[in-house]
């Protein structure tokens, strides 16, 4: 029956099943859970959800229109929450392609399906069908140190083939609404952090090398600036847009704390000797700065207003205190990580590390 299940694509991904969790505490609905498995998105993520009831996973690609059209039809979800992506901007350097292919067609299918899909709806039904798609604060480029902070209405810029991806899949989005009425919400947030980040991305990384006794790789001179937001604030932003956002419209969501990658790591060294304190020299002394990435944006930023005004939303946690949250998930769940640091991970960290040169 419509209005009783809505679509996630990407719910085994990193901020996809974190949201699953955060939706299904939330209220009563059925979640219908798409995604392909890769490297990033794996079932790991979801081992205490295999028991419930309200969560249905469906092994498969968006690409795949006709699994897509299938689903539509047999769940009738009255939203589609769209996570699924290939997000990280390193391995967008080194193999372009598949973001391309995920990013822009795979979003470009989806939207067909959705558009067919609510094309057929009816009434109060076509009126309350939602298609919410997740992007980034990437897209806007690089800000200079004393530049304002990422707007709504900030113009697209992207400087890597992730950004230009996610850049091009939201201008696919936008058309979808301004030609067909299609009922879209865009969100674009700033970095994300916390439980189940698979550890390409730079907590995870130091945290779980620093744990390991591993050189804790900082790029350049580490001055790259980013906006940290603790992902169960994302997951309640992504909520209270979907619940209340206006179609058409896109929300900017950031956690207001604008910090240098090399006090984040240093923060991350800190905490770590704090609640697990290292045997031998200090984790602290495993910082290494090696030769920074191609493109390498200098800063990001997100001006929150517009949600803080419009939605009500404000995130809970500040830097400390998320990232205090996410040390203690990786000190307390050895097994995922060794679960999902298989050879294919490793060989990558090897290809993305292994050449650079110290800084």
């Amino acid at each position: 029956m419509f209005g009783e299940t809505i679509l996630v694509t990407g719910g085994a991904g990193f901020i996809g099943c974190n949201f699953l969790r955060h939706w299904l505490k939330a209220g009563p609905d059925t979640i219908v859970n798409l995604d392909k498995l890769t490297y990033a998105g794996n079932f790991g993520n979801l081992t205490d959800l295999q028991n419930e009831s309200r969560h249905v996973f469906v092994r498969g690609d968006i690409c795949d229109s006709e699994l897509v059209d299938s689903i539509l039809e047999r769940y009738r979800p009255r939203a589609i929450v769209h996570f699924a992506a290939e997000s990280h901007v390193d391995r967008s350097i080194h193999g372009p392609e598949d973001f391309i292919q995920t990013n822009v067609v795979g979003t470009f299918r989806l939207l067909e399906s959705a558009r067919g899909y609510w094309s057929r709806l009816a009434g109060t039904d076509k009126d309350k069908f939602r298609f919410l798609h997740v992007s980034t604060d990437e897209v806007y480029g690089s800000l200079g140190p004393d530049d304002l902070a990422f707007a709504e209405t900030t113009p697209y810029s992207p400087n890597s083939p992730y950004s230009a991806s996610k850049a091009g899949s939201d201008h696919i989005v936008r058309a979808y609404f301004h030609t067909y009425g299609l009922p879209v919400l865009t969100t674009n947030c700033s970095n994300n952090y916390g439980p189940y980040q698979f550890p390409e991305k730079l907590i995870p990384l130091m945290v779980l090398n620093a744990l390991n006794g591993k050189p804790l790789p900082v790029y350049g001179d580490g001055q790259q600036i980013r906006d940290w937001l603790y992902v169960e604030d994302h997951c309640q932003a992504i909520g209270e847009v979907l619940k209340k956002g206006k179609p058409g419209q896109t929300y900017n969501v950031g956690g207001g704390a604008e910090c240098a990658n090399i006090d984040v790591v240093n923060t991350i060294c800190a905490t770590l000797e704090e609640l697990h304190p290292s045997a031998g020299q200090p984790y602290r002394s495993l910082i290494t700065h090696v030769t920074d990435r191609p493109g390498h944006d200098r800063r990001y930023a997100m001006d929150t207003r517009y949600i803080q005004r419009e939605l009500g939303w404000m995130p809970r946690e500040t830097f400390q205190t998320g990232l205090r949250k996410t040390v203690q998930w990786y000190l307390a769940n050895p097994e995922w990580t060794k679960s999902v640091t298989t050879g294919e991970y490793r060989n990558w960290v090897s290809t993305n590390y292994g050449a650079r040169g110290a800084a």
